[in-house]
């Protein structure tokens, strides 16, 4: 976690840490939800993403992992609606396989920041997000999402299909 002198103490940074070292790109979250409190101090809490930055120095002298970052902006680029309309299609399927009921945020979502709600929403490979969070076009972001989901609905539906066979007794639904 990389704190940035921020006001609200809701909000703080993360940063994917890996066996390769921490990445010098996340972004701020604010805690949404307390989960559970342990005994000993520890929380699990639920949080959301809200500003990409860089990390610009990680400060030494401190017994957490803390640094200077500069905030991150977006560069102007115009978004495809088909591009757009094809993502949300692709999502809403992706969604439905995997939590098994239709998504219901994606109609009211600004066009610029669909790409983080549809990489937060679904589970994808923490690497994969990663390069996603360091894009700094929301048209890339989407381009690139609908590109992994065109490779990743079939998967999904085939993994579907043998779940449901599996249910059965493998000549079809009982």
């Amino acid at each position: 976690m990389v704190k940035s002198c921020l006001k609200r103490k809701t909000e703080f940074g993360m940063l994917l840490a890996s066996p390769k070292g921490v990445a010098h790109v996340g972004c701020t979250a604010e805690i949404i939800e307390v989960v559970k409190r342990y005994d000993d101090g520890r929380m699990d809490i639920l949080t959301i993403g809200r500003v990409p930055f860089r990390v610009t120095q990680f400060l030494e002298d401190s017994p957490l992992l803390e640094g200077l970052v500069d905030y991150l902006d977006d560069r102007e680029r115009i978004i495809d609606p088909k591009t757009r309309r094809e993502l949300t299609e692709l999502y809403e399927a992706c969604h439905t396989l995997i939590f098994g009921d239709y998504p219901r945020t994606v109609e009211g979502h600004e066009p610029e920041s669909l790409s983080y709600h549809v990489a937060g929403t679904l589970p994808l490979d923490l690497l994969w997000k990663q390069q996603m969070l360091e894009l700094r076009t929301e048209a890339d972001r989407q381009e690139r999402l609908v590109a992994y989901l065109r490779e990743w609905a079939p998967h999904l539906q085939k993994t579907e299909e043998l779940r449901l066979r599996a249910d059965g007794n493998g000549h079809g639904l009982n």
